[in-house]
């Protein structure tokens, strides 16, 4: 077995051989479909991957007119189950080994939220390979997924054990009513356009293993290197909202309904169109928020006390910019892509309806300790690193009776007793392998 640290990679990435669901953006609006499936014979699954790989886009050969896509990742239990031999198991990450549901407690899978109440089969050693389609509407999605049934045809031992389907509206708004999916970082080598004219964009190796990080070196890559370089881990979520329980909280405690709208975006850090409160901290602009040059061109340096956007607002936590905190804000940057399920709940309603509605969210890079389980832990359900430690992120932390500070003049507002407005139903990690990866895969012999 070769060394785990791999040398000479250079620092820009072959797109030609990275999935193209790693680094491509997705289309506006889209429907898709994510599938769990289960591996009982482990050469029909290698047949399935071989069947696969033309429909398979790189980052290089995607269409940008068709925008179609369709992407393949294993747990660690379906490299296990498709037969990637012991040896190289053992130097995946100790993470991606474990799996999501055994990382409950560092994540903060805890009450509602813990892996006893998940959605079965999710986090269960039966999910082995998941398939993600995405298309601009559902005609399109609906004739990928037809190709990858046709390859899953006379394989009875690779069984689909799970199916949700998700949906970006054309207004880009999340359950809660906020436009979501701003704010991705720039990558080096990757030629996806950087909406912030104020940060530099990271080095490849934050999201692709085999290059250079931020750190200056390359993180242990999966060996034999072709089938860790170019890869990188992701983490998918399904995230129930509770959205009725969120606007009954804010008109609770608004002096009136502009007063609910401004709690509201103090919560996410935005307004519902998109504008972001350090570029428009009193009102909504929904020019502001439909404009990608300038949603997302601004920092919070101008902002320290919180007064434009609260220190511990969702936004803000996820991604503190030039802020004053503990840590290296670069290297906790990740890519995050989030897609609703479900049905809306109509404007205006604050009583359940008892849909089930929410997001299917995705984290991809190369380091799911250092970048998603550390922004779990400390960002999200932890206030230490802005000087709030009792308090939790107010949209997706796991609160049990919460806090949350307003920063204003000449008095704060502090709002008690928040519950769980998210919880997990489950999820897993997953590896998401270089193309050259999955033909070595495919071309296995154990």
């Amino acid at each position: 077995m070769p060394d785990t640290m791999s040398t000479d990679h250079g620092s820009v990435p072959n797109l030609a051989d990275v999935q193209a669901a790693v680094l491509q953006p997705r289309p506006t609006p889209y429907a898709g479909t994510y599938l769990a499936l289960r591996i009982d014979d482990r050469r029909q699954a290698r047949a399935l991957v071989q069947r696969m790989l033309p429909m398979l886009d790189s980052v290089a050969s995607f269409d940008a007119e068709r925008q179609v896509s369709l992407a393949i990742g294993f747990s660690f239990e379906g490299l296990r189950a498709i037969g990637v031999p012991e040896d190289s198991l053992a130097t995946f990450s100790p993470e991606f080994q474990q799996g999501m549901a055994a990382r409950a407690a560092e994540l903060g899978d805890v009450g509602d939220s813990s892996p006893a109440n998940w959605e079965g089969p999710l986090g269960s050693k039966d999910v082995h390979l998941m398939l993600v389609g995405l298309a601009p509407d559902a005609p399109r999605l609906e004739a990928i997924l037809l190709l990858a049934r046709d390859a899953l045809r006379d394989l009875p031992g690779v069984a689909t054990i799970w199916q949700q389907e998700v949906f970006a509206a054309p207004n880009e708004r999340e359950p809660f009513g906020f436009k979501d999916g701003i704010g991705q970082p720039a990558i080096e080598g990757a030629a996806i356009p950087c909406t912030n004219s104020r940060e530099e964009r990271l080095k490849a190796g934050e999201f692709l293993l085999g290059f250079e990080d931020e750190t200056g070196s390359i993180a242990a890559v999966p060996q034999p290197d072709i089938l860790g370089r170019g890869g990188t881990y992701a983490a998918f979520r399904k995230l129930h909202t509770r959205v009725a329980d969120f606007r009954q909280y804010l008109r609770d405690r608004a002096a009136d309904r502009a007063d609910e709208e401004l709690l509201a975006a103090k919560v996410v850090g935005r307004w519902p169109s998109g504008a972001p409160l350090p570029l428009s901290p009193d009102r909504d602009d929904p020019e502001l928020g439909a404009d990608p040059h300038r949603n997302n061109d601004f920092q919070y340096g101008d902002d320290p006390r919180g007064l434009k956007c609260p220190l511990g607002s969702h936004a803000r936590r996820m991604n503190p910019r030039d802020a004053i905190i503990t840590g290296e804000v670069r290297l906790h940057r990740m890519i995050r892509r989030g897609t609703n399920y479900g049905p809306p709940l109509p404007q205006g309603v604050y009583e359940d309806d008892g849909a089930d509605r929410g997001i299917v969210f995705a984290f991809i890079g190369a380091h799911l300790a250092r970048q998603f389980e550390f922004v779990q832990a400390q960002w999200v359900n932890d206030g230490k690193f802005i000087g709030v430690p009792v308090e939790k992120d107010p949209l997706v932390g796991a609160n049990d009776d919460g806090q949350f500070t307003v920063p204003r003049t000449p008095i704060r507002r502090r709002f008690q007793g928040l519950p769980p407005f998210v919880v997990n139903r489950g999820g897993e990690y997953c590896f998401l392998p270089s193309l050259s990866a999955l033909r070595w895969i495919a071309d296995l012999d154990t």
